[in-house]
């Protein structure tokens, strides 16, 4: 046991998720949680508000104290922290795990987005921890914890989704700053997963079936776990789930595993996943030959099989119109529409307005519809742009598999 009964945690976003899974095994030790989290009411795609939280929480021995709270509201904030005080007599432990993600490029990325990006990640991380400081400084063994990954300044984390990433190195510069700064009184680290982590955020983000290819939450609250148990001297850590786990003498990592033997989706901002993009290799850009009409060819064969499987079944489940710019040696405009009537597809501009343009080379088009490259994966090596939206890109994999026979 490595929460003593009545020790405090204060976790933002902590509904759902990661942060619900630090907090449900904090209460199985009689943990205190705090649940900062802006879910008060049922949300229409994702799971959970505050009150179920605390309901599990107080159901496995802690106690619960669920605060409607957005991060970015500094009165807020203050309310919850004071509320935290008055009601278990201090906070021990800050977990900054509330997050918002747009994995899209300069051009396509609001100032809406980016400033709820920055805002949420970035100012709700400082603020938090601002207001929490001069209590965690009274406890005994007093930790802030930012789920936030390691600054790897290489380009290829930035060209993607720049706003996304400055947002949230923002959350890693507070460990690197209030780590010194604190260093001695509060232990102030960081914790990342190796590979994807199976969300509700992450099916929004890449659709039911990249399940498949990620761990559970449990990892990263074992590794939270793990942490909170060393002393304040142990600060200023960028720490990796896997790796920690590891000097814990934990070996069978498939317990962890949604899908246990399928290949794993290496997480952003790693060395591991930037080794594999490297590999992988950069995308030959090739001005593209806008309007093609290609008539043969392994793209032209390609898009005679997806008439053949598009049918209303598939066009009701996806309820997308699809732009491909593809470059390389086949070069030209294509579409597929997966919105109307029965669907459609062919060469050239699609025929209503593109809900999501895809661009990449033409052999990785190839690849990609042939089941030996999935989207995400495309998408995370540099090979694929996506402008729109995202989940659509994910979405096509259903039809994918059923041309894996045909092609």
């Amino acid at each position: 046991i490595l929460y003593q009964t009545g020790q405090t945690l204060f976790i933002t976003g902590a509904s759902r998720g990661i942060g619900k899974a630090i907090a449900l095994k904090a209460a199985k030790d009689g943990a205190n949680v705090v649940i900062a989290a802006k879910t008060a009411q049922v949300h229409p795609k994702l799971p959970g508000t505050i009150y179920t939280a605390a309901e599990e929480i107080e159901a496995l021995g802690g106690k619960a104290l669920p605060c409607i709270v957005d991060v970015r509201d500094e009165k807020q904030i203050g309310e919850a922290v004071e509320r935290a005080v008055q009601k278990f007599g201090g906070i021990d432990i800050l977990v900054n795990n509330a997050s918002a993600i747009n994995l899209t490029g300069t051009l396509e990325t609001s100032m809406k987005k980016v400033d709820l990006m920055l805002g949420v990640n970035l100012r709700g991380t400082y603020l938090t921890s601002k207001l929490c400081i001069p209590h965690l400084l009274k406890s005994k063994n007093p930790h802030i914890l930012n789920l936030s990954p390691p600054l790897n300044l290489n380009p290829i984390w930035f060209k993607n989704h720049t706003a996304y990433t400055m947002a949230k190195y923002g959350m890693s510069m507070c460990v690197l700053g209030m780590a010194e700064e604190f260093r001695g009184s509060i232990a102030v680290n960081a914790l990342w997963p190796k590979t994807a982590i199976h969300t509700a955020a992450m099916d929004m983000i890449g659709g039911a079936e990249v399940g498949k290819q990620c761990r559970n939450v449990d990892i990263m609250s074992d590794a939270a776990y793990a942490i909170f148990g060393k002393p304040p001297s142990y600060t200023g850590n960028f720490v990796i789930d896997e790796e920690i786990l590891k000097t814990e003498g934990i070996k069978d990592f498939d317990i962890y595993a949604v899908a246990p033997g399928n290949a794993l989706l290496p997480d952003f901002f790693l060395d591991e996943a930037e080794a594999l993009v490297q590999n992988m290799g950069d995308p030959v850009v090739i001005p593209v030959v806008k309007g093609s009409t290609a008539a043969s060819g392994p793209i032209a064969e390609t898009f005679n099989i997806i008439k053949g499987v598009l049918n209303p079944d598939i066009v009701k489940s996806t309820g997308g119109v699809y732009k491909f710019d593809l470059s390389g040696e086949h070069a030209g405009v294509w579409f597929i529409d997966m919105k109307n009537g029965g669907g459609s597809a062919g060469s050239g501009e699609p025929p209503v307005k593109a809900d999501v343009i895809m661009t990449m080379d033409s052999a990785d088009f190839t690849k990609m519809f042939a089941g030996k490259l999935k989207p995400t994966m495309a998408f995370m090596s540099g090979k694929l742009m996506i402008k729109g939206d995202m989940s659509l890109a994910i979405k096509m994999e259903k039809m994918m598999s059923m041309m894996k026979s045909k092609l």
